[in-house]
């Protein structure tokens, strides 16, 4: 009898509902809807059990557009159970859907004479199905085979003398993993209406970050999983880093970028930063990178778009170790006022400099000699004999000396400007000509004085002429004394031969020969010392002693060339043997089984230093396949070593690039010096270096996996913490190894270790490195010349004093560690050097990484502390580390992390925490002064 009246009561909510314009709940992902309910354009015609339960209402909404929902009201009766099930919603492939109901719910106490059952509540539930199976009976109207997602309550319930109160819940269910589902509603007693129901999931939209794109992508399973979406560069971009990839959250929200692309030569950032734009005509951008499009430097121009390079004006030229963003330059003019100064047959040029350098500073000049005969056949190139000092070609000064002319000759000279584009003019370089003829000039010495017969009291000599007479030999003078005395006797000859008489028998004699022109005497022979016979014999003559002279010629040339082999012998053996002495003083041992590291720079000639240490290998065993990588002078291969006697094994090329400086090849064979004193398993080995061929190469073992810090990053959480101790050992032990020899290597970071297919580690890049001066009490290095410093990695002594040391080295080490630990991320994350280094300077250090056991973190902390003399050595950590991986339990007492919290404040991605980047660096700052950090 009561029932019309609870129907018209329970009708009223639906005119009060209608009254009230919907809500929309404003979300930052994107939500794609599988079903609404307000999209009906007819009944809905849901299933309900029983069929006295829920009710189809129709109805309209503000906008008079026609709306169908359900509502039930038998609060009257006990023991309500009365279920509504949707139609069959396919879930599109989605793991995770929610669900938005709108519904009013009526007071209980608003309602008179109920019994105690009134509810004010509903129950939510799905099916999971592979098909649109459903009917009045199957599945059962229970609990099981449904699952139920929550029991909804409302916010505000209404009064029958109040206006109908929406409420608006969402509530999310998965994973979902057949073809689709259906939901039902389960009313226990209440007195309601379902105004509508919206059934969406959400998905990360389409993103460009740092200039990849990522496409649309779903969220995962669990409101906390974390979906990876594969990214690609936009057009014109290339990848810098890798693996290119977004996290999708269960918001929806993109967090945590991996990898990144950049702008290609000739393109440069759009003003929004999401794509990469062409340089305009008479504009460019030389190489990849963030950095905008720049005009064409002087004398060049382009006039197409996305231009990497602007081409030189006719004329004007780059050379090819310029770089493609430096101005064109053109050939020098020739040079100016060329003075010469005569000499007898010397010469002495003077110049001043060209009126036009070609817009550069890389001026030399050439000095060409040429002898002009007295004919007028054309000037030839001067013998290799004539000295022009201080050299011929690529002269800085501008003044030469030339010597060993002929006397009474005529030369042209031609002194020539040029400069680094000289070569790529068709035309001879611009010069200035000077003519000279030599003067009048002294014979050369004469060769060396034989003697063609002696006696008692005579010597027959004979000689050589100069071999530069300069002119006619007038006359030769022989000089000669006693040997021991100081009175010197002299006699001449019309030729080259003379006989001295009125000397003494059986005495030794030092004869002396020189020649005369019109310009005078040259200079003497060099001493020669014969001696007379005991007794004469007039009848003797040259020629019947011809053959006991021709036999003592050979033996005396046979003795001189046993001489001469003997003293360069020795000579060999002195050389070595002093280089050998001090090659054993420099390497000698200071403590059993270490050696000292010889530092390259303190040779005289760094290419002594490279044959010292580094072997030479022939270009025909080394094969490059592929660039793998860019270094400081050049590019890093992949290629085969294969030498006699040895396994063919793959290695790494290190090239020096193209137009080096003699400074850049002696720093990049420097490398291989220091390298090649190194023999530890883990340090990186030097297999040898090629010098004599171009490129210049450098040739290293080949480690598989690269550099630690990439790699850690690459396989994020794949290994044991065991497996991490292991390399951190092995980095140590190469440390401890360095440390012995009196070694610092001032850049001791993950990204310089590297590692090979078996998780060796070994410590690389020796670029910063320098000897380790340990004559004093308290070896440091000082640098002089201020050089970029690492300074995350780097001790606070070292970046305010410049002392670098092996405790320096292990401040580094502890950063090194906390790499490994975090899986290789970035030390103190986007804060600034500058913050780091006051966070350094008022004690405070970084928090242990997730899960990192608590004894690693405490040896980083040691590695941390302010007093470098209180910091462990080398050897003791390798005995921590030792004793950590034989007690493995020691290393599962965990520390209480920080990491999370700083990672997630630190985040700069939209929608990670709802600040800006300024605003999530403050937070960072503000919490490494309070909580975050740890003092020491």
């Amino acid at each position: 009898m009561d029932s019309p009246l609870w129907l018209r009561l329970c009708s009223l909510l639906v005119p009060l509902v209608l009254l009230v314009p919907l809500l929309l709940v404003r979300v930052r992902a994107v939500e794609e809807t599988l079903m609404d309910s307000r999209w009906a354009t007819t009944e809905l015609a849901w299933t309900t059990f029983p069929e006295s339960g829920w009710e189809e209402v129709s109805g309209y909404d503000d906008s008079m557009s026609p709306i169908r929902t359900y509502q039930v009201c038998n609060v009257r009766q006990p023991n309500q159970n009365n279920w509504l099930r949707t139609d069959f919603i396919p879930r599109k492939g989605v793991l995770r859907v929610y669900v938005e109901l709108k519904f009013s719910v009526r007071d209980c106490a608003s309602i008179p004479n109920i019994p105690g059952s009134c509810k004010e509540t509903f129950n939510l539930f799905y099916y999971e199905s592979d098909g649109d199976t459903a009917t009045d009976t199957s599945p059962l109207w229970r609990e099981n085979p449904y699952v139920k997602v929550d029991t909804i309550a409302p916010d505000e319930s209404f009064s029958l003398l109040e206006a109908g109160r929406i409420n608006t819940k969402v509530r999310s269910f998965g994973p979902l993993s057949r073809a689709g589902f259906y939901l039902a509603f389960q009313d226990l007693g209440a007195c309601m209406s379902l105004i509508s129901v919206r059934v969406f999931y959400k998905k990360c939209s389409t993103t460009i970050a740092n200039y990849a794109v990522f496409p649309e992508t779903a969220t995962g399973a669990e409101a906390t999983s974390l979906v990876i979406a594969p990214g690609a560069c936009v057009t014109n971009a290339m990848e810098v880093s890798v693996p290119l990839k977004l996290y999708c959250n269960g918001d929806g929200e993109w967090m945590v970028p991996v990898g990144s692309c950049t702008c290609i030569a000739g393109y440069e950032p759009s003003a929004d930063s999401t794509q990469c734009q062409a340089c305009f005509p008479g504009t460019f951008k030389s190489k990849f990178g963030e950095g905008s499009c720049a005009p064409c430097p002087s004398n060049s121009r382009t006039g197409s778009r996305g231009s990497n390079i602007c081409p030189c004006l006719s004329g004007f030229y780059r050379a090819d170790s310029d770089a493609p963003d430096s101005a064109c330059t053109t050939i020098p003019s020739a040079p100016r006022n060329v003075i010469s100064s005569v000499n007898e047959t010397s010469l002495a040029l003077e110049w001043e400099e060209p009126e036009d350098t070609g817009g550069r500073s890389d001026l030399v000049y050439n000095v060409v000699c040429k002898k002009c005969l007295r004919d007028r056949s054309p000037c030839t190139r001067c013998d290799d004999n004539v000295d022009v000092g201080p050299r011929r070609l690529g002269l800085r000064q501008r003044k030469v000396v030339v010597r060993n002319l002929q006397a009474h000759t005529r030369y042209s000279f031609e002194v020539q400007a040029v400069n680094g584009v000289s070569g790529k003019n068709l035309m001879s370089p611009r010069y200035s000509t000077v003519n000279i003829t030599t003067n009048q000039a002294a014979p050369s010495a004469v060769p060396t004085v034989h003697l063609m017969r002696s006696t008692s009291d005579t010597l027959s000599l004979s000689w050589l002429p100069p071999e530069k007479p300069n002119g006619v030999i007038l006359d030769y003078e022989i000089k000669y004394h006693e040997r021991g005395q100081p009175m010197s006797h002299t006699v001449t000859s019309q030729h080259s031969s003379a006989k001295v008489e009125g000397l003494r028998g059986a005495t030794p004699y030092v004869v002396q020969v020189r020649a005369r022109t019109v310009a005078g005497y040259g200079r003497y022979s060099n001493p020669m010392e014969f001696s007379t016979s005991l007794h004469s014999d007039p009848q003797k003559s040259v020629q019947d002693q011809l053959p006991l002279i021709i036999g003592s010629a050979s033996a005396g040339l046979l003795v001189i060339v046993a001489l001469v082999v003997m003293a360069v012998v020795c000579l060999k053996k002195q050389r070595s043997g002093s280089e050998l002495e001090y090659t054993e003083k420099l390497q000698q041992y200071i403590s059993p089984g270490v050696k000292v590291y010889i530092d390259p720079f303190t040779y005289e000639d760094p290419n002594d230093a490279i044959h010292e240490f580094a072997k030479e290998i022939d270009i025909s065993c080394v094969k490059i396949e592929e660039v793998i990588g860019a270094g400081e002078f050049g590019e890093v291969c992949r290629g085969r070593l294969k030498q006699a006697g040895r396994r063919e094994m793959v290695v790494a090329i290190k090239t020096l690039k193209a137009g080096y400086t003699e400074r850049q090849r002696r720093d990049f064979l420097a490398e291989a010096s220091i390298m090649g004193q190194f023999d530890h398993p883990n340090v990186i080995r030097l297999e040898g270096v090629l010098t004599r061929s171009c490129p210049v190469l450098i040739i290293t073992e080949f480690m598989e996996n690269g550099a630690l810090d990439s790699f850690l990053r690459l396989n994020d959480g794949r290994f044991t913490m065991t497996q991490l101790v292991g390399m951190l050992r092995g980095i140590a032990a190469g440390m401890k190894y360095l440390s012995d020899m009196n070694y610092v290597h001032r850049d001791l970071a993950a990204r310089n270790i590297l590692v090979n297919s078996n998780l060796v580690c070994k410590v690389s890049d020796f670029g910063l490195s320098r000897f380790l001066d340990d004559t004093s009490a308290d070896p440091t290095y000082t640098s002089s010349l201020g050089g970029k410093i690492p300074i995350r990695w780097t001790a606070p002594e070292a970046i305010a004093f410049r002392k670098f040391t092996s405790a320096s080295d292990v401040w580094s080490y502890g950063i090194v560690m906390w790499e490994v630990v975090s899986y290789g991320e970035r030390p103190y994350w986007d804060m600034s050097n500058q913050d780091v280094m006051t966070a350094v300077e008022q004690d405070y250090r970084l928090p242990p990484p997730m899960d990192c056991p608590m004894v690693l973190h405490q040896l980083m902390l040691e590695c941390w502390m302010k007093e470098r003399n209180l910091r462990p050595k080398f050897c003791r950590i390798v005995s921590t580390l030792d004793k950590l991986l034989r007690n493995a339990a020691s290393l599962k007492v965990v520390t209480s992390s920080y990491s999370g919290d700083l990672l997630r404040l630190g985040a700069t991605l939209p929608g990670h925490n709802r600040k800006s980047p300024d605003d999530s660096q403050e937070i960072i700052r503000q919490q490494m002064s309070q909580t975050l950090p740890i003092r020491v």
